[in-house]
């Protein structure tokens, strides 16, 4: 149940971040591995984003990419966010006082990120290639027409084979091993030192608001160079649809560097943080939310008995 849980936390959030996924995308892809000065700017920031996709594609392009990006939020959120919560029932994130332990969330929030991220790779492929497609106007990065997403998965498994749904998933990995700690981490003890310092005491959805704020944040800050690398590693695809640019993660960062700079990495911070902000707050709640009632009725069914 913990999974599941953790799953439809995932994908409940997803619904209503994903038109900031596309836009980060698309922001990620553009002036590919080009000097800012060189590069084309299709989209010169979130609210030109968001208009131009609208005016190009239609508004429903704002949700390019739902179905995967749903799957993705419930497959890969059942593992993270269950995985841990197992480790905090039984106490594995706390110290002998009792208290969370840095040290042993990050562990057990990097592990569950980990084993998220490679259950949830393929269907992270899928999405940012169907996110990034575009009419030839606003068109940046590497295009693959996909008709949905079981077209997609069928044409990556002619072209590319099982090996096609894995791109990236090194990046992925890591993407998802520093951002679990960081958010999972945070947001257990931001609750830790709300509650020890009397606010929200009676009010579990007002502290679960407020840890999740703080976390969200963090996270951004965080993830936002080894996002960009992903969502380009995704997007490029295999040597069978064409030239690969990158040959791995620290040779994307590397090139990524070299031609476009810091500025290069932090690529699609704006609506990164747009998106994780709300998912982190929305998923995060909705966990805290759907444990506190498993918990409850726990408790209910024994008093019962």
């Amino acid at each position: 149940m913990d999974f599941v849980i953790g799953g439809l936390a995932g994908a409940g959030a997803t619904i209503f971040t994903n038109p900031m996924d596309v836009v980060k995308t698309r922001m990620q892809l553009q002036g590919e591995l080009r000097a800012r000065t060189d590069a084309t700017t299709r989209y010169r920031g979130i609210f030109h984003a968001l208009y131009v996709i609208a005016r190009a594609d239609g508004a429903l392009a704002l949700q390019k990419g739902l179905a995967p990006a749903m799957v993705l939020g419930f497959t890969m959120n059942s593992v993270r966010l269950g995985m841990y919560h197992v480790a905090e029932v039984n106490g594995w994130t706390k110290n002998k006082n009792g208290e969370i332990s840095i040290e042993k969330a990050i562990f057990w929030s990097s592990v569950s990120g980990v084993m998220s991220g490679v259950t949830g790779n393929p269907a992270s492929v899928v999405k940012t290639r169907i996110q990034a497609a575009a009419h030839p106007s606003i068109a940046v990065g590497r295009q693959h027409r996909y008709k949905g997403m079981c077209d997609g998965i069928v044409t990556i498994y002619k072209t590319e084979g099982l090996r096609g749904f894995f791109a990236g998933v090194s990046a992925t990995c890591t993407r998802l091993a520093i951002g679990s700690a960081a958010q999972l981490t945070t947001f257990s003890k931001a609750k830790e030192e709300l509650l020890s310092h009397g606010f929200f005491t009676n009010t579990p959805l007002g502290l679960a608001f407020g840890a999740s704020a703080v976390s969200g944040v963090v996270v951004a800050l965080a993830i936002c160079p080894f996002d960009v690398t992903t969502v380009r590693l995704y997007n490029q695809g295999s040597s069978a649809t064409g030239a690969v640019l990158y040959t791995g993660v620290l040779d994307c960062l590397t090139k990524i560097y070299r031609t476009e700079g810091l500025h290069g990495l932090y690529k699609g911070l704006g609506p990164l943080y747009l998106r994780i902000a709300p998912h982190t707050t929305l998923s995060l709640v909705i966990w805290d939310m759907l444990n506190n009632l498993l918990a409850k009725s726990k408790i209910n069914s024994k008093v019962v008995v």
